[in-house]
């Protein structure tokens, strides 16, 4: 099938919103080269449970492919037309599965070198389509907060010495109930710009229970999911031939409501739930994986104003086989590499909330949980500075709000 060949009921699978948007925009599909068009349908065909921000990057650029005449059309679009690609790839039901598609076009293109061509033309297509609708700017600066190091008791590790250099370290933080005050904050900036997954709590425990306002997610949280997945996974495991591309479809094909996920309430995070589950290695079984990884997908999709990321301590690491079957009872915890792990993924998280739009506006703070360590990182504060003087959490984290 090609894309000229398209009509409103080749969308009939879609889901409502998907459907409606299809249609509304069918003259422009048919008219997009076969390396671009599934790739806009791929984010089409789950429109319906995307986050608010993903759907704006999709509106958009459909709005920008619908606003080009004829010749800026064919401008936008020649790169991907002139990409050489194996008849085969026409019998993919692309329309359906355009996910499915993706993955081997892009095995076609790198076996072909056409991979970096390919690249370059698609972030020139997303510069002008983001230059042509801009994005409106946030109500107030984005703040980032991670926890991390609970159960630890003492500790030789250097902790942050990547996020140092971005900001100042304090070493004497009184932190009375510091995560009950990390939550008033995120509440409180929740109270002052409500907006739908716009401030988040992650925890990869046991949640807190936190006030309205926030998206909140958690290891612990998502326990009968997890058993679920890993008891598909298990088995995949124990089969006599293991196939590791088996493997990851029996993952890419779960649907939420097989691992007890409730779709009907919110669909748009138990698909993020899900994602979380599916797509990340690891988060399935180790609590800090899943918090990183949780983190980094929130900031991508929903791009929140406010994100707390609590890191709990994780399983010690054994063979998958044993790791999937331990989970379902009581595993052997690491609080010590959980800590190594954590700071890690902090950096990760102030890294990935900087490559969203205003970043020279952001703040971020780190803090070694019930110990007087924190890194704070704001455009007013000094960087690569240590300061020895006593400041409470509460105090600290008010600097950056």
């Amino acid at each position: 099938m090609l894309p000229n060949q398209l009509t409103t009921a080749s969308f009939a699978a879609y889901p409502a919103e998907a459907r409606a948007l299809a249609a509304t925009h069918l003259e422009r599909l048919q008219q997009l080269p076969l390396a671009f068009v599934p790739l806009l349908l791929r984010e089409l065909i789950v429109y319906d449970y995307k986050f608010p921000m993903e759907r704006r990057d999709l509106d958009r650029q459909l709005r920008y492919l619908a606003s080009l005449d004829a010749e800026a059309f064919r401008q936008v679009l020649a790169p991907f037309a002139g990409l050489r690609l194996a008849a085969d790839l026409e019998k993919v039901d692309w329309v359906d599965n355009p996910a499915v598609f993706t993955e081997q076009l892009s095995a076609h293109l790198w076996t072909t070198h056409q991979i970096d061509a390919f690249r370059a033309a698609a972030v020139d297509y997303v510069a002008k389509a983001t230059a042509a609708f801009p994005n409106e700017p946030t109500p107030t600066h984005r703040l980032g907060l991670a926890a991390l190091g609970q159960g630890v008791k003492t500790n030789d590790y250097k902790l942050f010495r990547k996020l140092r250099p971005q900001g100042t370290y304090y070493t004497n933080v009184r932190a009375e109930n510091g995560v009950q005050t990390l939550l008033q904050i995120v509440a409180k900036r929740a109270q002052a710009h409500p907006a739908p997954y716009s401030h988040w709590y992650i925890d990869g425990g046991a949640p807190l229970p936190a006030p309205e306002g926030l998206t909140q997610v958690s290891y612990g949280g998502l326990s009968t999911a997890r058993a679920a997945l890993q008891s598909r996974m298990q088995k995949i495991y124990e089969a006599s031939v293991f196939d590791p591309e088996a493997f990851r479809t029996t993952l890419a094909q779960t649907k939420p409501g097989e691992i007890g996920l409730n779709t009907e309430q919110d669909p748009a995070l138990s698909r993020y739930q899900l994602s979380v589950l599916t797509e990340g290695s690891g988060t399935q079984v180790f609590a800090t994986t899943f918090v990183q990884w949780a983190v980094r997908e929130a900031l991508r999709r929903a791009e929140p104003l406010t994100l707390f990321a609590r890191f709990a301590p994780r399983q010690r690491e054994k063979q998958m086989n044993e790791l999937l079957a331990e989970t379902l009872h009581k595993p052997e915890l690491d609080p010590q590499g959980s800590l190594v792990d954590a700071d890690m993924a902090a950096y990760y998280h102030w890294l990935n909330q900087q490559r969203l739009p205003g970043a020279e506006k952001s703040a971020f703070l780190v803090w070694f949980e019930d110990h007087g360590e924190a890194v704070a990182i704001a455009p007013g504060i000094e960087r690569g500075k240590t300061s020895e003087s006593p400041v409470s959490l509460a105090e600290l984290a008010g600097r950056l709000v």
